[in-house]
């Protein structure tokens, strides 16, 4: 679990990613979650690069959730994330990918981490530049893709 300032961000049991997929009415979201709930099963060694994480306020509220999508033998992970509408344009995707991108640079295997966004959401491509990422020159199914190198010194992290 990480904690930060105003949220607890954690990797989603099997249960949990069940009742998500269950309950998802975007198609597109429910595809994406089963396919991170399979990669779970596929490799449950590395269940938490593949798992939703679940992002709450410390009083328990739902506000969002953010993934990795695997960790890719070069050591690139790529980072997703979405916050409930009711909760955006508060800091909590920032504050909680920032908690994310340190915990994963506390493994010495990760050199990179990337996203990808829509081009027109300026929200959310201030996210990551808030975070650190930076545009790399190259487009992915969603949109311009950001990228994050390792830091020199990655050994604070958030638990």
């Amino acid at each position: 679990m990480l904690n930060t300032e105003r949220l607890r961000i954690y990797p989603a049991s099997r249960e949990q990613m069940k009742a998500m997929i269950a309950s998802e009415q975007d198609a597109e979201l429910k595809k994406a979650y089963s396919e991170m709930l399979e990669g779970c099963v596929r490799n449950p060694e590395q269940w938490d690069w593949y798992a939703i994480w679940m992002i709450e306020k410390t009083d328990g509220t739902h506000v969002g959730d953010l993934c990795f999508k695997g960790l890719q033998e070069n050591g690139i992970a790529e980072i997703g994330y979405g916050i409930l509408e009711e909760y955006q344009g508060q800091g909590y995707a920032t504050e909680a990918v920032h908690a994310a991108c340190r915990w994963a640079f506390l493994h010495p295997v990760v050199r990179s981490l990337e996203a990808e966004t829509d081009e027109e959401n300026a929200t959310s491509q201030r996210v990551l530049e808030k975070c650190g990422f930076r545009p790399n020159g190259t487009f992915g199914e969603e949109g311009p893709r950001f990228t994050l190198d390792r830091p020199i010194d990655a050994t604070e992290g958030t638990r």
